[in-house]
């Protein structure tokens, strides 16, 4: 099945079986901690599914822990029991997919703290990834074009420059859901993607000049609008 005809919906579906089958053989297998897993190819074809479904099912088990990836090498179980894991991996496969209200939650809480410690942290190479992101947003914007991605982009590197890779596996992991739903509920008008480029410009500014407190407030300004619209509705 190709994975770029995939719906997000279809695609966590299948991960969600993928993840499954992976338990069922570690189980099968009685794979213990560092133990390696067949290949992604190897699992591709085993489960009749996209590499990339694979490898979103496995980067999943990563993020709670029950795998790990070592460049060069492949991938392991983590060490964590049989009766942990199997645990894990049923409160994995009953998340459902958290609604838009939850998503904006969730990103303000993180980029509150990931600016502040972006200001204290960052390094020329974030300031130049910051840099890069906002110039293509205004120039989408100013434009007239879409520039959602572009927008997500700046923040991203915000999230890596605070240099904590929980924070930015957070924004990682939930990027691709909120840039869905920001098309679908059009959330951002033209005047509002205006009036972006002068804020993320006032964060960039903050952050460069290591000022965290005016970071966050300019971080407080930019989700003013995105912050009303969820609790208006």
């Amino acid at each position: 099945m190709n994975l770029e005809v995939l719906s997000i919906s279809d695609n966590q579906e299948l991960q969600n079986v993928v993840i499954d089958r992976i338990r069922e053989l570690i189980n099968y297998k009685n794979l213990e901690p560092n133990d390696k897993l067949p290949s992604e190819r190897m699992l591709s074809e085993k489960f009749n599914v996209s590499r990339g479904v694979v490898r979103g099912a496995i980067q999943k088990l990563e993020f709670y822990g029950l795998l790990k990836s070592i460049p060069q090498s492949g991938t392991f179980v983590a060490n964590v029991g049989a009766i942990a894991m199997n645990g894990i991996v049923d409160d994995i496969l009953q998340l459902e997919a958290p609604d838009f209200k939850a998503l904006v939650e969730t990103r303000i809480l993180l980029e509150l703290k990931t600016v502040k410690l972006a200001s204290l942290r960052r390094t020329d190479e974030d300031l130049k990834l910051m840099k890069s992101a906002l110039n293509a947003y205004a120039k989408k914007v100013l434009n007239n074009e879409n520039a959602v991605q572009e927008d997500l982009l700046f923040h991203l590197a915000i999230a890596k420059a605070s240099k904590n890779s929980t924070m930015n596996t957070f924004m990682i992991s939930i990027t691709p859901e909120i840039i869905t739903n920001f098309a679908k509920y059009h959330v951002c008008d033209e005047n509002q993607a205006f009036l972006g480029i002068q804020e993320h410009t006032d964060i960039y500014q903050a952050i460069k000049d290591q000022n965290p407190t005016l970071a966050k407030e300019k971080m407080k300004v930019h989700f003013k609008t995105l912050y009303q619209y969820c609790y208006n509705k």
